[in-house]
């Protein structure tokens, strides 16, 4: 999630909105908690550390009711919508590719090796949902294959990670609404027209 979530940071930032007005509303601390979370989780799996690894599954839905508060406070039910579609699609994706592949998601790290993120042995022996991918794997294309680095993504995780970046670009345009000044404002709905 760190890459989206900079990602969106530039594009609100290009959209000459402050990120700073979102530590004046409380709807923003579940949410940075949630993230600084996942860092920690994926920096343990990164050390080699896997105390936090059965906490994994759980992160998804943490992630998704952290922006629970923001979605109410804010009225960003539209947004929220949108979001949960992509949620449902990728996780419709993600069990196809699953349920073709004998219940395990096909992994293909190629940054993953270089970083030392993966090696070719850890994924039989770290978690029983991942399986290295090969020549055999049905809907490929649909596997865990984008990888950072350090996090190995399918098009249905990105799918599913859309939801908090859709939810984190509006809450950062709603707090600007409600907290900026008239110059940030009028830039807003300039932008907006």
């Amino acid at each position: 999630m760190l890459v989206e979530i900079v990602v969106i940071c530039i594009l609100a930032k290009l959209k000459h909105l402050k990120l700073s007005l979102l530590f004046r509303t409380w709807t923003f601390y579940p949410i940075l908690l949630a993230q600084l979370a996942l860092a920690v989780f994926q920096a343990s799996i990164f050390l080699r550390v896997y105390l936090f690894l059965p906490a994994v599954p759980y992160t998804e839905m943490a992630v998704i009711l952290s922006f629970l508060f923001a979605v109410v406070t804010f009225r960003l039910y539209g947004p929220a919508m949108v979001g949960s579609a992509c949620v449902v699609a990728g996780t419709l994706l993600n069990k196809a590719v699953i349920a073709q592949n004998a219940g395990k998601m096909p992994v293909f790290p190629t940054l993953s090796y270089l970083t030392g993120y993966v090696t070719p042995d850890m994924l039989s022996s770290v978690d029983s949902i991942h399986s290295m991918g090969d020549a055999g794997t049905r809907l490929p294309f649909l596997a865990d294959y984008i990888d950072y680095g350090y996090s190995i993504l399918s098009p249905g995780d990105l799918l599913i990670h859309l939801f908090a970046c859709i939810l984190f670009f509006e809450l950062i345009r709603a707090v600007n609404r409600r907290y900026g000044t008239g110059d940030t404002q009028r830039k807003l709905e300039e932008t907006a027209q």
